[in-house]
């Protein structure tokens, strides 16, 4: 089915592939990888927005120098362009990164319904 993609198929396919990451989806400008950083994240901005959903694990995550706490089925959300890492993260840790938009990233106010309050 081309528009399913199980975790445990793609688990095994990482770690087969000896990569941190690989490339799983592709529709339009929308791909979606699994990552697995191993003892330290180096990646760098992205020049497209980046959504992350976590698979396993649980950590901190710093964008733009701002920390927050995630643990497995967590969103999170990073602009084109702003500096990004996990930290301090469970050995298991392990997400789905789904790029999407034009080059730049799309300049929409974002909004959180969760963080009206």
């Amino acid at each position: 089915m081309k528009n399913k993609v199980a975790l445990k198929a793609a688990v095994d396919a990482l770690k087969k592939s000896n990569n941190l990451f690989e490339t799983f989806f592709k529709n339009g400008s929308l791909s979606l990888e699994l990552y697995a950083p191993g003892a330290e994240d180096l990646q760098t901005p992205h020049t497209r927005d980046e959504v992350y959903i976590v698979s396993r694990g649980s950590g901190f995550f710093e964008v733009e120098g701002k920390r927050t706490a995630f643990e497995t089925g967590d969103f999170l959300f990073v602009a084109a362009g702003d500096q990004h890492r996990f930290v301090n993260y469970s050995a298991d840790f392990m997400t789905w990164v789904l790029f999407y938009g034009p080059e730049g990233g799309e300049k929409g106010q974002i909004e959180n319904s969760l963080e009206r309050a």
